[in-house]
């Protein structure tokens, strides 16, 4: 009788045991597939954006999305990238709630939220001009290390049209996106040149959205 007894609290103390490490096994892969609200909104906005910039591209357009580069030992990873004739742009993709408060010259941006409940929330976040200018940066350099000298422009789309500032680096729609890649270059940019650029930089290209 005390042997039966202790096969049973034995099972019962594996059968505890198993469930536990599989509950916490299930918690852990829940925490890698759930996507994080931020996270989410982020990928919505730059999903949103890449259609708008496809329904004004033109035939001899080519975006490429999600780009990772590295020049002089800077890593930059490039929501979209507009290559033609007149140039390269980036366009950098911000789905920011709330309101927005800074300059343009600010290194950090101070954005505040009004939850449901009437609480106030208010956060740090990086000044995405000073982000888009640092991305321009990086990719001249990329570009010159592979012998192409093009000019290229820098841009922030605010989804949420909350910008703090009014920029020349600021787009809030289509038609904002239209003009600024269709506007003629400073310098333009060979059929030659626009391959070798798309070339090189689809090799960084992650995932096309």
């Amino acid at each position: 009788m005390i042997l039966g007894l202790s096969l049973t609290a034995l099972f019962i103390i594996v059968g505890s045991t198993f469930f536990i490490f599989l509950l916490i096994l299930l918690l852990v892969l829940a925490s890698r597939y759930i996507e994080p609200g931020h996270r989410r909104a982020g990928r919505r906005g730059e999903e949103y954006v890449s259609d708008l910039i496809r329904d004004v591209l033109n035939e001899d357009d080519i975006l490429l999305n999600n780009v990772s580069i590295l020049a002089d030992d800077k890593e930059a990873e490039l929501d979209n990238v507009i290559v033609n004739k007149n140039g390269v742009f980036v366009i950098e993709v911000k789905n920011y709630s709330g309101t927005l408060v800074g300059e343009e010259d600010d290194y950090e941006w101070v954005k505040k939220k009004i939850s449901s409940g009437g609480e106030l929330y208010i956060k740090n976040v990086k000044n995405p001009i000073k982000q888009v200018k640092r991305q321009v940066y990086v990719l001249s350099r990329f570009l010159k290390d592979n012998k192409i000298n093009a000019w290229i422009d820098g841009y922030v789309f605010l989804v949420e049209r909350n910008s703090p500032v009014e920029s020349e680096y600021v787009l809030e729609s289509k038609s904002d996106i239209n003009e600024v890649i269709h506007r003629p270059g400073k310098k333009p940019l060979s059929e030659k040149t626009v391959k070798k650029i798309c070339s090189l930089l689809e090799i960084n290209d992650n995932e096309e959205i």
